[in-house]
């Protein structure tokens, strides 16, 4: 049969659904329902606010529309479905697909009507068999990426090879010249011709359903992370009898890396250290079906940050959010959503959806690494877990052999642990100074670390504290949720991670807070707050400039504290971040002192009644109010958790001679009657955590940290999980045990 020959078109699918929040069967009449434009999640409300009650389930989308004018093939291509989804076409089941984060494509051409009826049924309610099931995140349910309508003629580059372009893109660098290698896979026509950058033509026949060839380019333009991210064309065109009848284009970059285990990353030769945050994709109010103009915000921040890297976590994320970290330069780490807990029903899902991320993004310069799994072991490891990552990171060598594996490991998995050493790289989720310990315990960690094993590459993939904007404190301690303690905290990571240039790559947890349903502290429920921005991203936190001083080269200064307007105290200190060397403060038009430094510039500011502040450093200000108060403001202090004048010493008692809620583990435990109390306590606490808490092995390392940390520092560090008769009664008991 003759058909027209012509090149590929996609059409946008997203406008005239309705949504029906049940799954639907395939051949009954249609229900009213909702009518919806994609992107599309039914979880954008319930899915933040606080509970850990959204609905996971299955829901339908349905779409009516007329025979396309086209005489070729018509296929469905999904952005992102999440996470089981099947599809009708005239009652007629045409596709199906598991994952919840990659593109998939669906035939429609043979079930074809001049009036059709698509059903889409899409499922994230629980599931034993896939990723992720365990998660600090919420797993938002729809079609919440783009869906296209993709004409193709009969004879086309390959549309169903786990949603990859049908063009795969292999440079290698020798000095300035580069081979491309491009391979395309086919269905039909009998020749394709390859190019880059549109010059060079050179024409290949086609061989049992492929086509390949080497390019070289003579004098290679490297692409350089953000000081030159030069980007290359490929293009694939496939032939029948001279004639086009179908291309595809994609764009790569030509660049070497390495991990060195002394002197961290290097791109093209050079030490390029790798510092910046994880993002999650979803926004308040919108959750994961966010638009264009979402990603390129996230971007901009990225940008203004002066980072060098993100890790996409904990899953694939949309196609135009690599493009954009391409074209910036930014170095990507992406990773599938294998996390918290092994699941042994999983691991095929696992390899699926590795599959998936690595065909369908190995073209992308800014991706480095590829991510096996993320803090896998909470509930433990064994063999079985060990053996399905040896799977894993041989998939991903098969598939892309040019990229690194890697993984993120939770901060309690000892280091000689067999999971430790299976990819190629590693880094480590560390939390101290937050969930436990003290900030400089991750100094400790990571020198001890790097002593013992001085020929192993680490890096820190995960680190980080909550904080809630409206919180603000003169005095923050560990666990207040105040923008202070989150400020104060990330101005210690910045020179510890300074001062070891040998981490391979280190990513702040995260670039803004997301949705955690299960979630219920620091004020917000179903929240994480250890963003450097807000849900929203409206309010860069005073974190974020503290990053902003130690890696943008653009001059700014930053006036910290902006939110904490009413201060009780006669005295206040007022921070300044800049990445100037020197910074000048002003109130109310009156010079009141410079400081000379790096990053971070404190002043002691008298207050009598509302003041204005500016900050001047070079040609960049900023400037702020504030005012004397008689009493703290309650609006700033947390309502629910810990209340500070708990641990007051006239409400709870420090004798002499006697044990106190103010005394370390480890102290308390040098009498019996102490060790008894602190193990009960213990057992307690791992208790009221659930069955999973009680699996978790805490190693060596980490029970010594533990042990030189206060029952105090513990107790304010669980929050609200613990009341104020708890902790009264706690003290009481240790007063009675004699030192």
């Amino acid at each position: 049969m003759n058909h027209r020959r012509r090149p590929r078109s996609a059409v946008s699918f997203n406008e005239g659904w309705v949504f029906v929040p049940r799954e639907l069967d395939a051949g009954a009449p249609l229900p009213d329902g909702q009518p919806v434009t994609l992107p599309h999640t039914w979880n954008a409300s319930d899915g933040q606010d606080g509970g850990g009650d959204y609905r996971r389930g299955a829901s339908s989308y349905v779409k009516e529309f007329a025979r396309p004018d086209h005489d070729g093939e018509v296929w469905l291509e999904f952005a992102g479905a999440n996470s089981a989804t099947q599809v009708w076409l005239n009652g007629v089941a045409v596709g199906r697909h598991r994952g919840g984060y990659s593109t998939f494509r669906v035939e429609l051409t043979a079930a074809l009507a001049d009036a059709n009826v698509l059903v889409v049924t899409v499922d994230n309610g629980p599931d034993e068999t896939s990723y992720p099931q365990r998660a600090d995140f919420t797993f938002y349910g729809g079609l919440y990426r783009d869906v296209s309508l993709l004409l193709v003629g009969r004879e086309h580059l390959a549309l169903d090879e786990h949603g990859g372009p049908g063009l795969t893109v292999t440079p290698t660098l020798e000095g300035d010249r580069a081979s491309v290698a491009l391979a395309a896979s086919v269905t039909g026509g009998d020749a394709v011709r390859f190019a880059i950058g549109g010059e060079d033509w050179r024409t290949v026949p086609v061989a049992d359903g492929a086509a390949a060839t080497v390019l070289d380019i003579a004098r290679v333009r490297r692409w350089h992370g953000t000081a030159d991210p030069h980007l290359y064309t490929a293009t694939a065109e496939l032939l029948r009898d001279g004639e086009v009848v179908d291309a595809v284009e994609v764009r790569f970059g030509c660049r070497t890396f390495a991990v060195d285990p002394a002197r961290g990353f290097l791109l093209n030769g050079e030490p390029y250290p790798l510092r910046g945050v994880s993002r999650h994709q979803d926004w308040l109010g919108v959750g994961n079906a966010i638009t264009p103009a979402m990603m390129d915000a996230d971007l901009a921040l990225l940008t203004e940050l002066g980072a060098t890297t993100v890790r996409l976590a904990h899953y694939q994320h949309d196609q135009r959010f690599y493009d954009l970290c391409d074209e910036a330069g930014i170095v990507v780490w992406a990773e599938i959503p294998m996390i918290t807990e092994f699941l042994p029903g999983a691991v095929d899902d696992a390899a699926h959806q590795l599959t998936e991320l690595i065909v369908q993004n190995r073209h992308h310069a800014s991706i480095v690494c590829w991510g096996l799994s993320n803090e896998i072991s909470v509930a433990g490891t064994g063999p079985e877990s060990v053996e399905a990552h040896r799977g894993l990171n041989d998939l991903a060598h098969r598939l892309d052999p040019t990229r690194l594996t890697t993984m993120a490991h939770l901060f309690m998995l000892e280091s000689d642990d067999p999971l430790v050493t299976i990819a190629d790289v590693m880094s480590y989720n560390l939390y101290y100074g937050w969930y436990v310990g003290e900030v400089e315990d991750n100094d400790a960690w990571f020198d001890d670390f790097h002593a013992r094993f001085p020929d192993v590459a680490v890096g820190l993939s995960e680190y980080g504290a909550d904080a809630n904007v409206a919180l603000q404190t003169a005095n923050p301690t560990r666990g207040d949720y105040s923008e202070q303690y989150q400020a104060r905290y990330h101005e210690h990571m910045v020179a510890m991670i300074e001062a070891r240039p040998w981490l391979w790559a280190t990513h702040v947890w995260n670039l803004a807070d997301f949705a955690a349903d299960g979630r219920d502290e620091g004020g917000v429920p179903g929240r994480n707050m250890k963003g450097l921005v807000t849900f929203d991203r409206s309010v860069k936190k005073d974190a974020f400039y503290v990053y902003k001083a130690a890696w943008s080269s653009e001059p700014f200064v930053h006036l910290a504290g902006r939110r904490y307007v009413d201060r009780p105290e006669d005295v206040t200190e007022v921070t300044v971040y800049s990445n100037q060397p020197a910074v000048e403060l002003w109130r109310d038009g009156v010079l009141l002192g410079r400081r000379e430094g790096r990053r971070v510039f404190r002043f002691d500011v008298p207050l009598s009644g509302e003041h204005t502040l500016v900050a001047r450093a070079g040609e960049a200000s900023d400037s702020m109010t504030v005012r004397r108060v008689a009493e703290p403001n309650p609006d700033y202090t947390l309502v629910s958790g810990p209340v500070i004048n708990w641990f007051d010493d006239d409400v709870l008692p420090s004798p002499e001679g006697f044990f106190s809620i103010r005394d370390t583990l480890r102290d308390i435990r040098r009498t019996p009657e102490g060790a008894a109390l602190v193990d009960q306590m213990m057992a307690a606490a791992a208790a009221s955590r659930g069955d999973v808490a009680k699996k978790i092995k805490i190693p060596a390392v980490m029970q010594k940290m533990i042990e030189r940390m206060s029952v105090e520092s513990l107790l304010k560090q669980a929050g609200g999980a613990v009341g104020a008769e708890q902790v009264a009664a706690l003290n009481a008991a240790l007063n009675r045990i004699a030192k």
